[in-house]
Formats: C-alpha cells, structure tokens, sequence
C-alpha cells in the first residue's frame, strides 16, 4: 500500500487562517471565480451520472468552495472535506449540512482531518472531482507532481481555484507609488518560502525539513504543465479579485491585504522595514479614497482526464 496522501501532523503557521479572514474574502472569491470552470466540470460530473459523485475538497477551511461548487454541479454528490484545523472543519460540518447540488437533491457530507504532507496513487481512488481553493501555492513541487499523478490515476477531474498569480497593481487616480514594485517583489519572495506542505514528515513545529519552497505564483502554470503531460485537457482562466475602496466590505478586505503584504515584506527584508512601514501609511491613505482600486491577481485551472476511465 502507498503511503497516505493526507496526515495529522502539525500544521505549518503559515498555513492556518482564522474564519475572521475567510469571511472577509469570500464576497470576492464568489466574484473572481470563472464560470465557465464551473460548466465545464458540472458537464463531466453529468456525463458520470448515474452513480452518487465522489467529491474531495482539499484544505476546506471553513467549507466556502463546496458550498459554492455544490449546487452549480450535478449529483447525488458525496463529499468528504478535508483540512487541518479542527475548528475550520467544525465550521465546515455546520454550514455545509443542508448543501443541495444543482438538481436540488440533498448532497451528502463528511469531514476528514488530515494536513497534505503526503501523496501517493491511492488516494484519490473512485474519485470523480477533487477541488480546492486558495490552497496550491502553500504546496512545493514534489506535492504537486504527487499531485497530478494521483488525479491521472483516479481519473479524476480537477477543479483549483484563486491560486496567486504574483500580480497585484493599487491605483488610486495618482502617479503610482515607487515602492508598490519593492513591496509585491519582497511578497512574492515570502510566498515561495517552505511552508512544510511537501514531503513526508514534520517536525514537532510543524516545518517540515524535507520540503522544498512553496511554489506561491507558480503553482498554477507549473499543475497545468504536469497535468497536460498526463495528458488532462486544461483550461487556465484569470479569476482577479477587483476591489473598491467605495465599497466598504471591499475596503475592509483591501486594508487587510496591506497589512498582510507590509508584515510578510518586512519579514523577508528585515533591513527595509522602515521603508515598508512609509509605504503602509501611504497605501492607508489612498484607501480613504473612495477612486481607489486594488486588482489582485490570480489564476482558476480545471482539468479533465483526455480518455474517460
């Protein structure tokens, strides 16, 4: 038997997010998401009627992507929801009790809680889709090739999305800020640090030695290419989130990317601090603009095997 692909295990740090966060962005996951990702997957599940629909959620938090996947695909559906917090998965169990799919027929739900240290063949097996959200750029090369070859040997569909792009522009009506450049720059370098979300154990805090860097903007470019070459039709989609500051639950979301975007910069180039703390209150106070637009980049990709198993 292969070694398991989820585990407990002591989760990294930077790969826990409180249910505060994941309320405050889903308004704009919802918006970004591509649709045609959705009627692309809801035709091949609807092809495999006929039988109830396995479907795995990887790295649930609190159940935001099957409560918006479930009722726009067709069923009966049976999902397991996966993830390593007891308390986003306790959240998850309550809010995606009464899930329907897109016929309206009950969707049956249970949760498994495990972190994604590790991948083998068997894991997905009898699969029909596997998702995620927000997830694949926390994981580094040698998971996501474990990854893919666990989808082709299911023969499943894979449906992953709001995964980073790199790219994110602020314009508030003035001449752009000069060290938005610096700042995305030092972001992007924290992203691709190892957040223990790769090889087969971690230590007792939650780092896992044998892990590489995350793959952070280069996740999803890099799944397409692994799964094309096991021979998946993708489709790759832009899904930005597009925030104003006149909206105020966009600001809200707005104001925390800033302070997440100034502590991970100034974590990666401590020696700069003062200079990312200048940029912080400037961004604050294009913020109190209600011009001001923030565009942040990131990447939808659904897959499908190109010979049905």
């Amino acid at each position: 038997m292969s070694a398991p692909l989820l585990r407990a295990d002591t989760p990294h740090p930077d790969t826990l997010f409180d249910a505060g966060w994941l309320a405050l962005r889903r308004p704009a996951d919802t918006a970004a998401r591509v649709d045609t990702l959705n009627r692309l997957a809801h035709d091949w599940l609807r092809a495999r009627a006929g039988r109830p629909l396995r479907l795995i959620d990887l790295g649930s938090g609190s159940g935001a992507n099957p409560r918006y996947l479930a009722p726009r695909l067709p069923g009966p559906q049976h999902w397991q929801l996966v993830d390593h917090d007891p308390a986003l998965l306790a959240l998850a169990q309550g809010s995606c009790g009464l899930l329907c799919d897109s016929d309206g027929r009950p969707a049956d739900v249970n949760t498994l809680l495990r972190s994604l240290h590790m991948l083998s063949e068997d894991d997905f097996a009898g699969s029909d889709l596997v998702s995620a959200s927000a997830l694949i750029d926390l994981v580094d090369e040698g998971w996501l090739v474990r990854f893919a070859d666990a989808c082709a040997y299911a023969g499943c569909a894979v449906l992953i999305t709001l995964s980073v792009d790199g790219h994110w522009v602020i314009e508030d009506g003035e001449v752009a800020d000069p060290d938005d450049a610096f700042v995305r720059t030092a972001f992007n370098a924290h992203q691709q640090r190892n957040k223990g979300a790769g090889a087969a154990s971690a230590a007792s805090d939650g780092v896992d030695r044998n892990a590489g860097p995350a793959l952070g903007a280069r996740a999803a470019p890099r799944l397409a290419t692994l799964l094309e070459a096991q021979g998946f039709r993708v489709t790759l989609a832009y899904s930005p989130w597009l925030l104003h500051a006149a909206d105020a639950g966009q600001r809200a979301l707005a104001a925390a990317l800033l302070d997440g975007w100034r502590a991970a910069a100034a974590e990666q180039c401590p020696h700069a601090a003062a200079r990312i703390e200048a940029w912080h209150v400037r961004r604050q106070l294009a913020l109190a603009r209600e011009s001001t637009r923030i565009e942040v980049g990131h990447f939808d990709l659904y897959a499908e095997p190109g010979v049905e198993i």
